[in-house]
């Protein structure tokens, strides 16, 4: 059966716009619904993290603040418990070889923003995966952390690839707006990438052997993207 990485920010915080700092972690819908997606098709997917510490949830991602209804808050949650001891002993994402895997994914929050943006380990594995053909899949605000993987002549690996992420429209909405240190859409689009974008809280967009979603609702459908991809194989 194929084997996926899933690599999660270990940011618990983000310093903002203003120079402010602003509490941060992975968003609950993100890990849960995409692990369950692939866990019950059969998918063995390992849980990486930056130096192996273990990922914070955003406690808003389980809550009205983050516009989740509170039952489904409630699922999000029962299910992340049902794999705390997967995140609690992460593996190092140093230590992780690239070949061992037939897929990396990457949910969001705003955290990615924090560290796996300029992770060079995760840049190492995205750039392996984007040579070798390994399907990479991303998640709204995890997007960002494509943007790691640059050449050592600072060319971005995925210049001229469709892809989403969550918009800059979706930061002013329902996001950090002004506050954000950056925008990921703008960001993406001024190294090169075809950023494709529906309608707010929308989209999957495949691109070959990449495939992003816009938001969280986009959770499940790339979940399902990537197991077609992999069948596919």
């Amino acid at each position: 059966m194929p084997k996926i990485l899933m690599v999660i920010s270990a940011a618990t915080s983000l310093r903002l716009a203003d120079g402010t700092t602003h509490p941060t972690g992975y968003w609950a819908e993100e890990v849960a619904a995409s692990h369950r997606v692939l866990t019950e098709a059969g998918v063995t997917v390992d849980i990486a993290t930056p130096g192996g510490v273990r990922p914070t949830v955003d406690e808003i991602s389980l809550d009205e603040r983050g516009g989740v209804a509170a039952a489904d808050a409630a699922e999000h949650r029962a299910y992340l418990d049902t794999i705390a001891e997967q995140l609690a002993s992460p593996l190092v994402l140093a230590d992780v070889r690239p070949d061992e895997y037939d897929a990396i994914y990457l949910p969001g929050g705003h955290a990615p923003m924090a560290d796996l943006v300029q992770d060079a380990d995760l840049g190492r594995l995205l750039i392996a995966a984007n040579t070798g053909g390994a399907t990479v899949a991303a998640l709204c605000h995890g997007v960002a952390g494509l943007l790691s993987a640059s050449a050592p002549d600072g060319t971005f690996a995925y210049a001229g690839r469709a892809l989403t992420s969550f918009t800059d429209e979706e930061e002013r909405q329902g996001g950090l707006g002004d506050g954000s240190p950056f925008l990921v859409e703008a960001e993406l689009r001024e190294r090169g990438a075809v950023v494709q974008i529906g309608v707010p809280w929308s989209t999957v967009v495949q691109d070959g052997n990449l495939i992003t979603g816009q938001n969280p609702q986009s959770s499940t459908a790339t979940a399902e993207a990537v197991l077609k991809a992999l069948a596919a194989r």
